[in-house]
């Protein structure tokens, strides 16, 4: 069974950076993609990063170039560094994993962690 932790939201002023980390604990299944997904109060919620297993990454158009995901293998670990941070970026941020059973692919959430940016 997998479970996802996140850590590292909290308040910060337009223009800040701030650091995301989310750690896999897996004993049963292989992991495959990670990334991070936010979704602020009365939207979707929506793509901010994604790695894959090759390295490949995907960003959401309103993050390029300010936010940058990374990820420790050994340490089940996927990170989000978050800068020149806008109100905009004001969201719960949740942490997903995408996870093979040995019969299908499953994504597998977090439970989320606020970030809010705010002057």
């Amino acid at each position: 069974q997998v479970q996802l932790v996140e850590s590292g939201g909290g308040l910060v002023q337009p223009g800040e950076s701030l650091r995301l980390s989310c750690a896999a604990s897996e004993t049963t299944f292989s992991l495959y993609a990670m990334g991070w997904y936010r979704q602020a109060p009365g939207n979707q919620r929506d793509l901010v990063a994604t790695m894959n297993t090759a390295g490949s990454t995907t960003y959401g158009d309103s993050v390029k170039g300010r936010f940058t995901i990374s990820r420790d293998y050994a340490k089940n670990t996927v990170y989000l560094q978050m800068n020149s941070l806008k109100p905009e970026d004001t969201a719960v941020y949740y942490c997903e994993a995408q996870i093979y059973t040995g019969t299908e692919y499953l994504d597998a959430w977090g439970q989320g962690t606020l970030v809010t940016v705010s002057s």
